[in-house]
């Protein structure tokens, strides 16, 4: 497996003189355009004459003494779902291959570009980011790193975005997340994944899933890269980010509900294991009862969030164009169309009802930690040829990133695993609005983990 280089690393090398953001950019594009690699699933759209203009702007402006942030020449991919001005949003899908192009950047976009990012393409993704397994017969389905002769999964829905950043394509990616499209594939990959909380950075410009959930977040190769980009995504200083917290009295809880059910050997074992070693470095962990994440499932028995807001957008495209989507896609976007609004409103107010509780349930806590995924990445045949085991794998990688988005909390997937093994993701998550305790816990949590 490719080892991806970090933001900062990347950032020594370009003010030593050492490389320069043409040439990061010319091998990024190599790597995209490789018959031979992953490039053509991993991508929807290679944007080669503007990254090339991008990277050859920022040379110049490091030569007359412009760095603009720790983004500075960096290559990046942007999911498509964003908005990119000239170019038509596909979100993954055929039915919106020749729709209009953008107007205007999204504002994540135009943020990335004022930093210094060098786009290089549009990544794909499950059609309309509504799958957490990366699967997508539209554009193909780009293959995990880790065992690549099998075929396994990257995770979704942010796919591509993942496997632009673990094969070289992209230094940074940034996709979304509504119920674990940033973490998931990150967890699955071996990467680095950030969900803020959702109020932090701007949605607009962004083809929605659904507008309660949606967040915008990175994946990438570690801890400090995912605030970097955080900062930047929510217009923030990027030079001013978090310290790390130290670990000693550090009050972390696990959750004695739902969130350890179902774990493969895998990453139970690599679960356990990363817990001791953060008690050996002074780390309080508690096991906490969560009853209200058992009682999620309830509060979804009419509908969820995710599948009425996507039916109030897609009900028109679906009765002209719906022979056009992934039928496995089609169908969860047409359950949500089932739910009546009688049962829209007391989900959301029941939502305001659950957050109460759990906020006040981590109270003592300074984050919370749990698997971000009970199993590794399966193989994808597999989940082509059997619709059951597609849904019942879907909802299974769902589950744990998806109780974060109903928090609206934040999260990172860092990776627990060891050198050889299949990747696993260790998710330490807190309510809305602690993004930059959740990144200084996760520098630490980090450094610990890859000793």
């Amino acid at each position: 497996m490719f080892h991806p280089p970090t933001l900062a690393s990347l950032a020594h090398d370009l003010a030593a003189g050492r490389t320069t953001a043409l040439q990061l950019t010319e091998a990024a594009l190599a790597r995209a355009e490789d018959p031979a690699g992953e490039g053509a699933r991993a991508f929807t759209h290679i944007d080669r004459d503007r990254a090339l203009a991008l990277a050859r702007a920022s040379d110049a402006l490091r030569a007359a003494g412009i760095v603009r942030s720790p983004l500075e020449g960096a290559p990046v991919s942007v999911k498509d779902l964003l908005d990119v001005a000239g170019q038509t949003t596909t979100a993954g899908s055929a039915v919106l291959r020749h729709a209009p192009a953008a107007t205007r950047n999204a504002p994540v976009i135009d943020r990335l570009l004022a930093a210094g990012a060098v786009i290089v393409g549009r990544t794909n993704m499950t059609e309309f980011a509504f799958s957490g397994l990366g699967l997508n017969p539209h554009y193909g389905t780009p293959k995990n790193p880790w065992d690549r002769a099998t075929g396994r999964i990257p995770g979704g829905s942010s796919s591509g975005a993942a496997i632009s950043v673990t094969d070289g394509m992209a230094a940074l990616a940034i996709g979304s997340d509504t119920g674990g499209s940033v973490r998931i594939p990150s967890a699955l990959c071996g990467l680095t994944g950030f969900k803020p909380t959702q109020r932090r950075v701007p949605t607009v410009g962004t083809l929605p899933l659904s507008t309660s959930l949606d967040s915008i977040g990175p994946l990438a190769a570690s801890v400090h890269c995912c605030a970097v980009a955080d900062a930047v995504l929510a217009g923030a200083d990027p030079h001013a980010l978090p310290h790390p917290l130290p670990l000693t009295g550090a009050r972390l809880a696990v959750p004695a509900h739902v969130a350890l059910d179902d774990l493969d050997h895998t990453v139970a074992t690599a679960f356990e294991r990363a817990l001791a070693r953060l008690r050996a470095a002074g780390a309080h962990i508690s096991d906490t009862p969560m009853p209200e994440f058992a009682e999620l499932a309830t509060l979804h028995t009419r509908g969820t969030l995710a599948g009425a807001e996507a039916w109030a957008w897609h009900r028109t495209l679906l009765a002209e164009q719906g022979s056009g989507y992934d039928p496995r896609v089609r169908a969860r976007i047409e359950a949500g169309g089932r739910m009546d609004t009688a049962d829209y409103i007391q989900l959301l107010t029941s939502r305001r009802e659950w957050i109460a509780q759990v906020n006040a349930r981590l109270a003592p806590f300074d984050a919370l930690l749990m698997p971000t995924v009970p199993h590794v990445a399966p193989p994808i045949a597999l989940l082509q040829a059997d619709d059951a085991l597609y849904s019942q794998t879907n909802l299974l990688m769902l589950r744990n990133p998806t109780l974060i988005n109903f928090l609206d909390g934040c999260a990172l997937s860092l990776p627990c695993h060891t050198l050889g093994e299949a990747p696993v993701g260790l998710m330490l998550a807190a309510p809305g609005g602690a993004d930059a305790r959740v990144l200084a816990l996760g520098l630490s949590v980090e450094k610990v983990l890859r000793s």
